[in-house]
């Protein structure tokens, strides 16, 4: 249904078509889904995780500036990568606060959800400081760029690596926030197939886990803790 749906909004062919589904689109976009909580702030199926910029052609040792201008000059491509409805606004989008220069990579807007996108591109792995940055370009943005019938602007932070555990525990969606990692080279086929299932599997776990933590009301938290229970010598007595 998902692949149905997707070719009927966004007009595939039929090598595109197979193409998304060699490329595991669905599932990407399952594994942030399951990361989205109740008060998410961020809409279902709105992004991936990982996104596949092997498009982009980048050879080893790039900066973040390489990253960027690799974007841009493959627009059309990320763009279909990332989804449908997204149309370029800027790079390297000023904004003034309190007198300082900030500097936020990329920002798009979305025509089918009808909000503001700011990505911000990490060569690294996830630090738990890139949540206040991407908050602050939100507030900002909100303030300042967002027209009158809009949503809230969301953003996205794209990463070479993502600690996912981190990220749950930062609770970003709630924010708006989502974090995604890229890969700039596609594994072997068999090597990605397994690593997008594992990493499938992990979200779902984690998505069981926070559905535990929730559900004390019914005695759930309880059992699983009595069942870990290790008695002392005083109580064998």
């Amino acid at each position: 249904m998902y692949y149905a749906n997707d070719v009927a909004t966004r007009n595939y062919g039929t090598k595109e078509l197979r193409r998304q589904i060699s490329r595991k689109a669905f599932e990407r976009g399952e594994i942030v889904n399951t990361g989205l909580s109740v008060d998410s702030s961020i809409p279902f199926n709105t992004f991936k995780d990982p996104y596949l910029l092997d498009i982009l052609g980048l050879k080893e040792n790039y900066l973040e500036a390489d990253l960027e201008k690799a974007i841009l000059a493959e627009l059309e491509a990320f763009i279909l990568e990332f989804g449908n409805g997204l149309s370029f606004v800027a790079r390297q989008k000023r904004m003034i606060i309190d007198g300082e220069d900030i500097v936020l990579d990329l920002l798009f807007y979305h025509r089918i959800l009808k909000r503001l996108i700011a990505v911000e591109l990490k060569l690294g792995g996830f630090k738990a400081a890139y949540k206040g940055q991407m908050e602050l370009y939100l507030k900002w943005l909100d303030r300042n760029e967002r027209q009158q019938g809009e949503e809230a602007p969301i953003g996205l932070i794209l990463c070479a690596t993502a600690s996912r555990e981190k990220i749950e525990m930062l609770e970003l969606d709630k924010a708006g926030v989502a974090v995604a990692e890229y890969w700039t080279q596609m594994p072997p086929k068999v090597e990605f197939e397994r690593k997008i299932r594992e990493l499938l599997a992990e979200a779902k776990e984690r998505l069981d886990r926070r559905k535990l933590l929730t559900d004390g009301a019914d005695g759930s938290v309880e059992r699983e803790i009595d069942y870990f229970y290790e008695p002392k010598d005083e109580d064998d007595e």
